[in-house]
């Protein structure tokens, strides 16, 4: 959450001259209501089917640049779709996404007394999973969005010659 998922895989797409497509976004616009409001009103398990359909739909579908939400490895089918492409894993430390975000209510998983201790916790529970499905992984602390995309593009080996 507030690695800059959006940012950097819409420079990447740029970079690559590809078509750019948000996991995330799509959801939205097919339930018409945010992710937040989603969780609110139908809960995390509602939610949860709804990012492994988009997923599902958006690999099959799309050949450009793809953003995922944060949750979307919990779910193992979309670990196996993802196994052996080019997954980058962006990190950042949790003081920089208390920057980044501030760790606010927008983030429905961080509405809770400790938003701070509830990213670590999510972070501990998820990293190995990121790491199953990444080719590689990238920090973003202390970079800027195009620095962390040309880290990115550098590590895959996707620079346009």
């Amino acid at each position: 959450m507030g690695v800059g998922k959006s940012t950097v895989g819409e420079l990447l797409a740029q970079r690559l001259d590809a078509a750019y497509r948000d996991t995330d976004a799509d959801i939205v616009a097919s339930q018409g209501k945010e992710i937040s409001d989603i969780f609110l009103d139908d809960g995390e398990p509602h939610f949860r089917a709804l990012e492994s359909a988009a997923v599902r739909a958006a690999l099959a579908e799309h050949t450009g640049v793809l953003s995922l939400g944060g949750g979307a490895v919990l779910d193992a089918s979309t670990r196996e779709l993802l196994g052996g492409l080019p997954v980058a894993y962006l990190t950042m430390e949790v003081t920089e996404a208390v920057r980044r975000t501030g760790l606010s209510a927008a983030r429905p998983l961080l509405t809770v007394v400790n938003p701070r201790q509830q990213w670590k916790q999510l972070m501990e529970e998820r990293r190995h999973l990121y790491t199953e499905v990444a080719r590689v992984v990238v920090a973003t602390d202390e970079r800027t969005p195009e620095e962390v995309a040309d880290a990115v593009l550098d590590a895959l080996e996707l620079r346009k010659a």
